[in-house]
């Protein structure tokens, strides 16, 4: 099964990226963090070897917020356009399936996205409609689709506790056979910082 990876980022710029982190990290080190998380979720996707890798990037590609950064080869670029965070995920994904047998939608804040847990979620995936890979604070770290429906991203209060708990009503509605993984832990508030890897826990934890 041949299946691409959406990865959704925006520029991890100072100020607009990681916000939530300012408080342990200043908006230098917040950003500094998304770019090394960014950067190793990215070079585990392409590690994995699925199937193509797009960065779905925000802002578009080719834009002056992106100049300062080196991107791995073999990426595929794309936009992520208008809309809220929904509506983007729906476009990519519904373009995704028309191209690939499966999509896995995940963002660039959860390090526990290694190669060992993407070819298992592609097993996975392979014998179910959908997986989903919940996080601690009540979100999601992967979405693998095999169909495509607008409702799991309609009506959604993102970033919220709420938005793993509706994806599994929506599935069940939809009455797909979709399979749950591993709850996993994102890094999005001082507190997770804790849950770094150990590769980079000394590095952030000296900012703290």
């Amino acid at each position: 099964m041949n299946i691409r990876i959406l990865v959704f980022a925006k520029a991890p710029l100072p100020g607009r990226a990681k916000t939530r982190l300012e408080p342990a990290l200043g908006a230098k080190g917040a950003a500094q963090l998304a770019t090394t998380m960014l950067d190793g979720t990215l070079t585990h996707c392409l590690a994995a070897e699925l199937g193509p890798v797009e960065l779905c990037m925000s802002p578009a590609p080719g834009h002056s917020d992106w100049r300062a950064f080196s991107l791995p080869a073999g990426l595929v670029q794309s936009d992520q356009g208008d809309g809220d965070l929904g509506a983007r995920m729906a476009r990519a994904a519904q373009r995704g399936l028309a191209q690939q047998d499966a999509v896995m939608l995940v963002g660039t804040d959860c390090p526990q996205l290694c190669v060992n847990l993407l070819q298992t979620a592609a097993i996975r995936l392979a014998r179910c409609d959908a997986l989903l890979h919940p996080t601690r604070d009540g979100g999601y770290a992967l979405l693998g689709l095999r169909r495509f429906s607008p409702t799991l991203f309609e009506h959604i209060p993102w970033s919220t506790s709420q938005v793993a708990s509706l994806t599994r009503q929506r599935l069940d509605a939809l009455s797909w056979h979709w399979h749950e993984g591993e709850t996993l832990q994102d890094i999005d508030e001082p507190g997770d910082l804790l849950q770094l890897p150990g590769r980079w826990m000394n590095h952030y934890a000296e900012r703290m």
